[in-house]
């Protein structure tokens, strides 16, 4: 059976965890764009480091240069995690993701991440991509990657439908697709698995320190595995478009990482670790501690 709330608590869970984690977005998308298909050491470089870069965009664009795409944000990961979280606490009700012994199986936990997060992900696309071009907009000094001309949320869904229809909106969602299924998988096992190891063998027993640490180790493993397809989620939904609706530098995922590795190198492929890690690590913990709160709140007084 699925409960429509788990669902509603996953994604409130997200949206609490975007406010603080968004600025460290940004930096991590200016940095995967910078020196766009350029050999290492031929490009200006604007933002030198995780610090440096928060720097930069302060004094460029003012502090609320760190939360630009803020609302696209919000939107995208109320609706990859209601579903991510939701079918994951599903499975776990029903224990579709256990072993005959009763222990949570790491290869079930992997599917049932993998699933949620590629539903959730699919079906949010068009605020992905959105809030990658927003938080890709730049004061002429630092701009790096195409510069989209949006002024909003609702005016950049509008503008995307009117040139390219509904195939415009779900541009690159197949790409994000691997990203969604890897990352997702990968953390939403690691945290189930986690949390029963450390349960278990009485190193962490205390629900919300159990919570807090299983969500910290899965967000680092995660943020291993999701980098490269990251970058080039990144890539496909920022770039410009010609007439005809077709990306100007990309025709496809494959296209992207063959032109990647060509002009930028394997290192390319990483572009933004580090942010990206300083921002999956917390957010992943802050998402499923928020998320285990909740569903404990409700637990306690609504059943």
């Amino acid at each position: 059976m699925m409960d429509i709330s788990d669902f509603i608590i996953g994604g409130t869970a997200s949206v609490c965890a975007t406010y603080f984690t968004n600025p460290i977005e940004v930096i991590k998308t200016r940095i995967q764009l910078q020196g766009e298909l350029s050999a290492r050491g031929t490009y200006v470089k604007p933002y030198k480091g995780v610090i440096g870069a928060f720097i930069v965009v302060a004094r460029n664009e003012g502090i609320t240069g760190l939360q630009k795409g803020l609302v696209p944000a919000l939107y995208f990961q109320f609706i990859i995690n209601s579903f991510r979280l939701g079918l994951y606490s599903t499975a776990v009700e029903n224990k579709w993701m256990h072993k005959q012994n009763g222990d949570v199986s790491f290869p079930l936990g992997l599917l049932w991440g993998a699933f949620g997060g590629c539903v959730g992900t699919y079906l949010s696309s068009p605020f992905f991509m959105i809030k990658t071009q927003l938080q890709s907009q730049a004061a002429k000094a630092i701009a790096v990657g195409h510069q989209h001309k949006h002024t909003g949320t609702f005016q950049a869904l509008r503008q995307i439908y009117k040139q390219g229809g509904i195939v415009g909106l779900w541009r690159g969602s197949t790409a994000a697709i691997p990203r969604a299924g890897l990352g997702s998988g990968v953390q939403i096992a690691t945290f189930g698995k986690t949390k029963t190891m450390l349960r278990d063998n009485g190193w962490v027993t205390q629900p919300t320190l159990n919570s807090f640490c299983a969500g910290a180790i899965a967000g680092s493993i995660m943020s291993l595995a999701i980098t490269p397809p990251d970058v080039i989620t990144t890539r496909l939904y920022n770039q410009g478009v010609d007439a005809s609706g077709k990306g100007v530098y990309y025709s496809g995922w494959t296209d992207c990482v063959v032109k990647i590795v060509r002009s930028e190198g394997l290192l390319g492929l990483y572009k933004g670790f580090w942010p990206n890690y300083l921002r999956i690590a917390p957010h992943s913990t802050l998402v499923l501690l928020f998320y285990d709160e909740l569903l404990a709140v409700r637990d306690k007084y609504f059943r």
